[in-house]
Order: structure tokens, then C-alpha cells, then sequence
């Protein structure tokens, strides 16, 4: 049997609270997302006076929730014995 060191043995914990910590960031970016649009009295992404704001808020959303989706990959990964990526 492989030893495995204290370091090794936090990593997935390490990585559920960073999860945890970027799903409650999406959550702040979709409230400030729905303020601005009620500012702006606009919801539709697509229509020419959608807010500047809005649209780099839903980006580094959808950048982050694309960071949460690799995370968890990784935390399946490790409990199914594959191999971590260096």
C-alpha cells in the first residue's frame, strides 16, 4: 500500500472549500448581474443596449463556473485512483 503524505491527504478538502468559495462568488456575480440589469432595465444579453458591466460580470461567471466543473474533475479523479496531472 502507497503512503500518503499529510499534504496529499488535504488536497481534496483543500479543494471543496475552494469550490465552496467560488460557488458563493457566482452567486454574488448573478445578484450583481440582476442589479444591473434592473438599473439598466434590460435582461437580454443579446439586445444592443445590454450593460458593459452585465456582460463582464457573466464572463468572469462563466469563467469561474468553468474553474468549478475543472475542480471537481479533478476531485473525481483522485477518488477513483487515476493518477493527479502535475
Amino acid at each position: 500500500m502507497q503512503s500518503t503524505s499529510r499534504f496529499e491527504a488535504t488536497i481534496p478538502t483543500q479543494l471543496h472549500v475552494l469550490i465552496s468559495d467560488l460557488r458563493w462568488r457566482t452567486q454574488m456575480l448573478d445578484a450583481d448581474i440582476l442589479e444591473e440589469e434592473r438599473r439598466a432595465g434590460i435582461s437580454d444579453p443579446n439586445n444592443l443596449a445590454y450593460p458593459m458591466l452585465a456582460q463582464n460580470l457573466r464572463a468572469r461567471r462563466d469563467n469561474i463556473q468553468v474553474s468549478i466543473a475543472i475542480l471537481e474533475s479533478r476531485i473525481e479523479k483522485r477518488s477513483t485512483g487515476w493518477p493527479s496531472a502535475a
